[in-house]
């Protein structure tokens, strides 16, 4: 089969916005070339795992490539795809450039095209996240690897608000919680969630292409057998009492969910957020403290920030 790359060079705070509209336009999967990403794999408290001068990269920006099969006829979408990056400006994203190119590519080569962007990662203390080809053996004996597929639309677990994420969840898992993964994408947190030692796992997100990558990297960690996912929007309609929510959304996003996730949030329990860039934190921020949340930690990585808060039990 013939496939036709559409790359759309992008800002890194528009990625994951962006790749969703090239996935809603008819895509089988896309590559994120993130050059926070490559940042990131600089030596750190956790070390380094690969030579960050040995794969190519961009040094600034994004760079996002799609994949339509042939049944798709791509100069038709193009414009469509063009406008829709263009409006996300409308919702406080900056998609610049926004420039657009298209390739002719065989099976084979989109088969292979992100590969060689794709290495071990360590994103915590503990966790280190392996592409599912890779032969990775554990550095050390506490270390918890989480493998990914990372051939569709939703990131590779590597990106800071992803990062934020897992590192606040080593803060506040004990063993044994109820929690609920909001926006799961890749699935990733719920996979180390339960890696950690939490025990019932629900994962939700918006369309039934992101419940299906989810349940691809899924299967491939078997401590997340058991984790539950599923197409809905945000908590609607989920009625339950969970120990932590987690949700690495877009931070407008986060405003309507903030009253769903009190709802079906234990008194005592932890609600975190990610995905919250410098011009939209004092927004969440606001928004969650009015719902009667405390802030128990606010931790930021670049221009992204996460918010762990924690609600009252009647003792507090």
């Amino acid at each position: 089969m013939k496939w036709t790359e559409v790359t759309v060079s992008t800002s890194n705070e528009a990625v994951e916005a962006v790749s969703n509209i090239l996935m809603e336009a008819g895509a089988s999967g896309v590559k994120i070339d993130d050059a926070l990403d490559y940042q990131n794999l600089k030596p750190n408290r956790y070390g380094e795992i690969i030579d960050l001068a040995t794969i190519p990269h961009v040094t600034s920006g994004a760079l996002i490539s799609a994949y339509y099969p042939e049944t798709v006829f791509v100069p038709e979408i193009l414009p469509t795809i063009k406008q829709r990056v263009a409006k996300l400006a409308d919702y406080g994203l900056n998609p610049a450039p926004n420039e657009v190119t298209m390739a002719d590519l065989s099976d084979e080569a989109w088969a292979t095209a992100w590969k060689k962007y794709y290495h071990p990662v360590r994103v915590t203390r503990y966790l280190t996240i392996v592409p599912s080809w890779e032969d990775y053996q554990p550095a050390q004996s506490n270390e918890l690897v989480l493998r990914l597929d990372p051939g569709m639309a939703f990131g590779t677990g590597t990106h800071p608000t992803t990062k934020l994420s897992l590192q606040n969840l080593e803060t506040v898992i004990n063993g044994g919680e109820h929690l609920i993964d909001v926006g799961t994408g890749s699935g990733v947190l719920s996979i180390a969630a339960k890696a950690m030692g939490v025990g019932q796992v629900e994962a939700y997100d918006l369309d039934d292409v992101a419940v299906e990558a989810a349940q691809t990297n899924l299967d491939l960690n078997p401590v997340a057998a058991d984790v539950k996912v599923a197409a809905n929007d945000l908590l609607t309609g989920i009625h339950t009492q969970a120990d932590i929510i987690v949700a690495n959304i877009l931070a407008e996003i986060i405003i309507p969910l903030v009253p769903q996730a009190k709802a079906n949030l234990k008194q005592g329990g932890y609600f975190i957020t990610s995905g919250i860039i410098d011009d939209k934190f004092t927004m969440v921020m606001t928004a969650i403290k009015d719902a009667g949340f405390q802030i128990t930690q606010h931790t930021q990585m670049g221009d992204w920030h996460s918010i762990v808060a924690y609600l009252p039990t009647d003792e507090d």
